[in-house]
C-alpha cells in the first residue's frame, strides 16, 4: 500500500515478521535441519567418510536460531522503512472504526482504513496440570534440551516436532487421537511416515 502512495503505519508489539518467522515455519525448519545430521553422519560412513564422536549443543543451536531470526527481522524492518511505512513497536487497541490507541505510549493514531492482522495463538487444552505443558510458542526458547518429550497430537506440526526432537536425541512419545498420524492424508504416505518415525525412535501411542 505504501509503495502505491498510501500513508501507512503498523503497530507491532512483538517481532516484525510474524508467526512464521519467529514462532512457526522458520525456527521449526532450522531445528528440523539440525535433527537430520545424525542420520547423515551414518550415511556418510558408507561413502568413505570416517567421523569422530559428534557433540550436539542445544544452547548453541538456539543461539544460532535467534541470530538468524534477528537477521530476518532486520530485513523486514528495513523493507518497511524503505517503503515509507511508519512503525510503532507496541500493541494497539481499537477505539473506533478509524482510531487505535497504542498500549504503551497511549498515543492515538487515526486512519481511513484499519487492517487487523494479529495472527493466531496456540489453543492450549484445559485439563488438570495443563499449566505445566508448553506449546509451539515456548518450545523454540527452551534453555535446556528435554531428555523426554510427550507430543500430544497427530497432525503434521506435532509429527514434525516429534521427529526433530527424536533426531536430536530426546526420548519421544507421540500421543495420537485416532488410528494413525496425519488424518486426511494419503494412506500410503502415512504408512511410510509412521515406519520412518518409528525407526527414528518415536513411540506412537494411539487411543
Amino acid at each position: 500500500a505504501a509503495l502505491h502512495g498510501a500513508r501507512v503505519a503498523i503497530a507491532e508489539g512483538a517481532n516484525y515478521g510474524g508467526t512464521c518467522v519467529h514462532r512457526g515455519c522458520v525456527p521449526k525448519k532450522l531445528l528440523v535441519y539440525a535433527s537430520r545430521f545424525p542420520d547423515q553422519f551414518k550415511v556418510g560412513e558408507g561413502f568413505g567418510w570416517t567421523l569422530g564422536a559428534a557433540d550436539f549443543d542445544w544452547q548453541r543451536l538456539i543461539a544460532d536460531k535467534n541470530t538468524e531470526l534477528a537477521r530476518l527481522e532486520g530485513i523486514y524492518q528495513r523493507t518497511l522503512l524503505g517503503a515509507g511505512v511508519q512503525t510503532f513497536s507496541e500493541d494497539a487497541s481499537l477505539v473506533d472504526a478509524h482510531t487505535v490507541e497504542l498500549r504503551v505510549s497511549g498515543k492515538r493514531v487515526t486512519a481511513e482504513r484499519i487492517l487487523i492482522a494479529t495472527g493466531g495463538v496456540p489453543d492450549r487444552p484445559r485439563f488438570e496440570g495443563s499449566q505445566l505443558t508448553i506449546t509451539s510458542d515456548e518450545v523454540f526458547d527452551l534453555e535446556e534440551q528435554p531428555k523426554r518429550v510427550l507430543v500430544v497430537g497427530g497432525g503434521y506440526i506435532a509429527s514434525e516436532f516429534a521427529s526433530l526432537f527424536s533426531g536430536l536425541g530426546s526420548e519421544v512419545t507421540q500421543l495420537v487421537r485416532g488410528p494413525s498420524l496425519l488424518k486426511g492424508f494419503d494412506d500410503d504416505i502415512v504408512s511410510v511416515l509412521e515406519t520412518q518415525v518409528t525407526r527414528r525412535g518415536v513411540r506412537i501411542c494411539r487411543d
